[in-house]
């Protein structure tokens, strides 16, 4: 049983990863997704945990808002579903060193990065947006770290000194594949309009504006 469960959530992290990725288009999106919560309900019943109910598109099933014969059939339905995953998954004759092979042809990697200083003249607070960039596809392929550093030199939140850490997750094998992979940080001003305007009278405070933009290659 542990590595029948075992394989199921070396699945579960890799379909995990795609989901994640956001390149998928929308059918196969909704085919993953209702793979994910199959994969899910039928761990529950090798566990012997409670069944759960979905709808259609995955979701689960309020029962406040549905009717007794509706979670009845809903019941029946999952049921049958698994109970015929059972009846497939036995009649597979799969290897015990299955999951290990999934896990090493598929496996999650994670980008550990610790900001300790950021040097540029601005005058004015900035936000920095950190993100990992595919210059071949020119694509941002994870999402934005963001810290927002002061006029002063220091991060707004002072108690954050020396504490801007930051691990970008569920990188498989297609993003260690890439030619290249640039760590790029975006810097936007946050205040007036022109930095040169020192009359009082014209100050637009709270604008963001591009300021400048620094990258680095990770390969």
């Amino acid at each position: 049983r542990f590595q029948q469960v075992q394989s199921m959530m070396c699945e579960l992290m890799e379909w995990r990863s795609q989901l994640l990725s956001g390149t998928l288009p929308k059918d196969e999106l909704k085919e993953l997704k209702q793979k994910v919560t199959s994969k899910i309900d039928y761990g529950n019943k090798v566990l012997e945990l409670d069944l759960i109910v979905r709808d259609e598109d995955g979701n689960i099933l309020d029962p406040d808002k549905t009717s007794v014969i509706s979670l009845f059939h809903a019941h029946e339905e999952a049921t049958n579903k698994i109970t015929e995953r059972i009846k497939e998954e036995m009649s597979k004759d799969q290897p015990e060193y299955a999951s290990y092979s999934r896990m090493s042809s598929s496996p999650t990697h994670s980008l550990y990065v610790f900001v300790r200083n950021f040097v540029c003249r601005i005058g004015e607070d900035a936000e920095l947006f950190m993100s990992l960039y595919d210059p071949q596809k020119s694509t941002i392929i994870s999402e934005n770290y963001l810290v927002r550093w002061g006029s002063r030199g220091f991060p707004k939140e002072i108690d954050m000194l020396n504490n801007l850490k930051v691990v970008f997750t569920d990188l498989g094998n297609k993003d260690l594949s890439r030619d290249k992979i640039y760590l790029v940080c975006q810097i936007v001003r946050v205040g007036r309009m022109d930095l040169r305007d020192s009359n009082s009278k014209k100050y637009t405070q709270g604008l963001r504006r591009p300021f400048g933009v620094a990258g680095t290659g990770l390969r």
